[in-house]
């Protein structure tokens, strides 16, 4: 009898103890990954400013400048358009020339060259830069925005470009005129130059007969 409630008090006490270590082996659940707190993907290009300048921001007609471009895309296409805005107050051109008679002679346009592009490409290096020769063919305000294909990166700059201003043609009238008033001058210089001569000869004569 006393022998069955040890062998009852010992299979109880094992029983209570295993309980708890099966509670513990028993797999815990898992939280769900939540798609928010996933880290956010790296742009392809790392975020930085593009800029565009040019060599000069005022030049004549018929001039060149170099625009230059930092900060794209490594090894990309970058496209460039250009704006005209005409100027607020052009620039005065040279008097007309007149001939001797007060008419004026036309001058004739002078052409410097075809239309210029107002759209281009321009490609970068390893390192995101690229230069390019411009030369407008309009006066007026202009703006270059630079564009990025691939990197989406953009950038603008201005360039003011003004009237060259043409010398007076020489004519044949307007050298004739000085001419003529030289001549005049010569002419009337020997006049009196010759009326002198006359008049000492003449006092000399006229006293040698007194």
């Amino acid at each position: 009898m006393r022998l069955s409630r040890i062998i009852m008090a010992l299979t109880v006490g094992l029983a209570v103890v295993a309980v708890p270590t099966a509670a513990g082996a028993a797999p815990q659940p898992q939280p769900t990954p939540s798609a928010t707190t996933d880290p956010p993907q790296p742009p392809p290009y790392p975020p930085t400013t593009a800029s565009l300048t040019v060599n000069r921001p005022t030049i004549y007609l018929g001039e060149t400048v170099v625009l230059t471009g930092t900060n794209f895309g490594p090894n990309e296409t970058v496209d460039i358009n250009v704006t005209v805005t005409p100027l607020a107050a052009p620039a005065a051109g040279p008097a007309p020339a007149r001939r001797s008679d007060g008419s004026t002679v036309a001058m004739a346009p002078v052409a410097y060259q075809a239309s210029a592009p107002l759209h281009f490409t321009a490609y970068t290096n390893g390192q995101g830069r690229f230069t390019k020769n411009y030369k407008p063919s309009v006066t007026g305000l202009l703006t270059f925005t630079a564009t990025g294909r691939e990197s989406g990166r953009t950038a603008s700059t201005e360039l003011r470009v003004l009237h060259k201003k043409q010398p007076l043609p020489v004519t044949g009238d307007s050298i004739g005129t000085p001419m003529k008033l030289g001549g005049g001058l010569v002419g009337a210089g020997a006049i009196m130059l010759l009326l002198t001569l006359a008049w000492r000869r003449r006092q000399r004569f006229g006293g040698a007969a007194h």
